[in-house]
């Protein structure tokens, strides 16, 4: 099962830094926004929560509203209570849409969108959590199309 994902940075140039400087492994998860935003951030985790904030996972993100696009990061420990829900390509890869107004269609037709804030689809839907740093599956959808 492969999993696609669409981060906004080089998710390997991130996990290098902040592994350096944090001096603990940091893993890439996946990009997501972090409820019903219409935005997605890029959500790193850490075994160790960090010494100052307590959490486990962080988001990076461009900050439009701001001068310059700033690069932003927040807190993302919300990411274990999301639903993540996913479709197949042609290909039999996974693909989820990252936030609210994120709609994708994959090369067979099947559709995905709603991001965290809801789940609207056109064929069987597999469902996913992230728990210790991983998307796992908790289940299948097996209805055609689904709607939360």
């Amino acid at each position: 099962m492969n999993i696609k994902h669409e981060p906004i940075f080089e998710t390997h140039l991130i996990e290098e830094h902040y592994t350096k400087k944090d001096g603990v492994p940091v893993k890439y998860v996946c990009t997501s926004a972090l409820g019903s935003q219409d935005f997605a951030v890029d959500v790193f985790y850490r075994e160790t929560p960090h010494p100052e904030f307590g959490n486990r996972y962080f988001g990076v993100y461009r900050n439009m509203y701001a001068a310059g696009a700033q690069i932003m990061i927040t807190n993302a420990d919300v990411i274990e209570t999301l639903d993540f829900y996913m479709v197949e390509d042609s290909n039999g890869d996974l693909n989820y849409s990252t936030h609210r107004h994120d709609y994708r269609v994959m090369d067979n037709g099947n559709m995905i969108d709603g991001g965290r804030a809801y789940c609207r689809s056109n064929t069987n839907t597999r469902y996913f959590f992230v728990a210790d740093g991983k998307l796992q599956e908790k289940w299948l959808f097996e209805d055609s199309g689904i709607e939360e």
